[in-house]
């Protein structure tokens, strides 16, 4: 049998109670006027929103994918770069290097795979039920799947992501700190 005390009054002490209050709130004014506040649903606390973070904290993993790109491969030095003034040699040059550098960092931290196994060039048939995010339609789109075309860039996919967590402590809008060399 469970604790009366625990658990709270019976039924049939609730009853009374109820039964009594009400034949009280009845006959008496007074009665009903202190009765009544305790009637009232309790107030609903809204819920405290949590602190939005920063957009820079919300991309911090985003941001510090650019900046191994930058560290390994210059890629923005390369980028925002006036390239008009180059040859063209100088240009290549310049891209060996950041190429080389960019896929070490992208080889460090992630495993990518092509969308589809086909070599671009390809006679590929697109069943229905395709995946949109996997597969782009492009050209003289109508109908209705199965579509059959030429595989222009087979895609990319992820398949291991091997990011370190970004520490609280790092601003992740330094994407490559000034570098000064002291003589």
């Amino acid at each position: 049998m469970e604790d009366q005390n625990q658990s709270g009054p019976s039924f049939f002490s609730r009853l009374g109670t109820a039964l009594t209050c009400f034949f009280r709130v009845l006959g008496s004014p007074e009665f009903a006027r202190r009765v009544a506040p305790l009637l009232q649903p309790a107030p609903v606390q809204p819920k405290a929103k949590p602190a939005e973070l920063p957009p820079e904290r919300v991309h911090a993993s985003g941001l510090f994918v650019l900046s191994m790109l930058q560290r390994e491969g210059r890629l923005i030095d390369f980028i925002q770069e006036d390239m008009a003034s180059f040859s063209d040699a100088d240009i290549g040059a310049a891209a060996r290097v950041v190429h080389a550098g960019c896929r070490k960092a992208l080889a460090q931290s992630l495993t990518v795979e092509p969308a589809l196994k086909e070599a671009e060039g390809a006679s590929v048939t697109v069943p229905a039920g395709f995946d949109a995010q996997r597969i782009r339609l492009t050209g003289n789109v109508a109908g209705h799947p199965p579509f059959r075309g030429s595989l222009k860039h087979h895609g990319w996919t992820v398949t291991s992501v091997r990011l370190p967590a970004v520490s609280e402590a790092l601003d992740p809008r330094v994407l490559a700190p000034a570098e000064v060399e002291l003589s």
